[in-house]
């Protein structure tokens, strides 16, 4: 889907289609760490959820199935 809308946008504007192509990997690797920030907030937030409900867990007992 991606590649068949660049193809349009070469067609219609091709200096932007070209900007787009080369500046596509550096805004790619700038926006790289705020990926690995959420990932890592998301890995904190699921922890501190399983410590939260931890006794919850260990008072209810064992589930059968």
């Amino acid at each position: 889907m991606r590649f068949l809308l660049w193809c349009i946008l070469l067609v219609l504007c091709w200096p932007l289609a070209l900007a787009a192509l080369i500046l596509y990997p550096f805004v790619w690797l700038i926006l790289l760490p705020f990926r690995i920030v959420g990932i890592v907030f998301t890995g904190v937030f699921d922890l501190l959820g399983a410590i939260v409900s931890l006794p919850a867990r260990v008072l209810r007992g064992p589930q059968r199935a």
